[in-house]
């Protein structure tokens, strides 16, 4: 049976990212696989890279083994066969959440070596989510895409191929009454959420079942 790990790096269970990466996670269900599933905001105190170097020292090489909350996150992905991580979009970039996790993974696998550059690693698939209020045709102007694509190639050269899924123009909360934002039309932004979201979770399914079918 895979092993599939799916990362939320939203502090908002039950909202936009998470329901987008526990779709991915169902699909890969789906196809048998067994999910473990990481809410990022619940884990026990815990940061990005603390500069250690421990990973580039026997018999760590390679290997992130800083003892805080992500130790058991970093130790599910190495044994992983694909992971599924999601974060919301905040302020043009990623939320702090899964930059910790990202700076983690990358720096584990730099050798500081001419050659190899890299620590030698299995390579899992990975689906990268990103949920926001933007709409995505606003992504291109506003810088989002390459964005996307520096944290798509980290993933990329750290961990595995990767497959960047989007979910654009989302709701934000349940009623927009309580607060003075004009520049949003609530009733767009329902009837948005309840015709476009749900075709963009049967995506975040189909790519989850996808990996692990045939991974990429």
């Amino acid at each position: 049976m895979k092993k599939i790990v799916a990362i939320n790096a939203s502090p908002r269970v039950g909202w936009n990212t998470w329901s987008m990466v526990n779709e991915a996670a169902e699909g890969a269900r789906a196809e048998g696989a067994e999910v473990q599933f990481f809410d990022l905001y619940k884990l026990e105190k815990h940061s990005g890279c603390m500069s250690c170097f421990a990973c580039k020292r026997e018999p760590n090489e390679g290997k992130c083994v800083y003892p805080d909350g992500l130790a058991p996150v970093m130790q599910a992905v190495r044994e992983a066969d694909g992971l599924i991580i999601g974060s919301p979009n905040y302020l043009g970039d990623v939320s702090s959440e899964f930059h910790a996790i990202y700076e983690r993974l990358l720096f584990q696998s730099l050798t500081y070596q001419k050659d190899p550059h890299q620590y030698d690693f299995r390579r899992i698939p990975v689906i990268f989510i990103m949920t926001s209020n933007a709409g995505e045709e606003f992504y291109e102007t506003l810088g989002y895409r390459g964005m996307l694509s520096r944290y798509r190639a980290g993933l990329e050269e750290a961990v595995g191929n990767t497959k960047t899924l989007i979910a654009g123009n989302t709701l934000q909360v349940k009623d927009y009454s309580r607060f003075k934002w004009d520049i949003f039309d609530p009733a767009d932004k329902q009837d948005r959420h309840d015709k476009v979201f749900p075709k963009e979770k049967e995506k975040a399914f189909r790519l989850g079942a996808e990996m692990v079918r045939k991974a990429w």
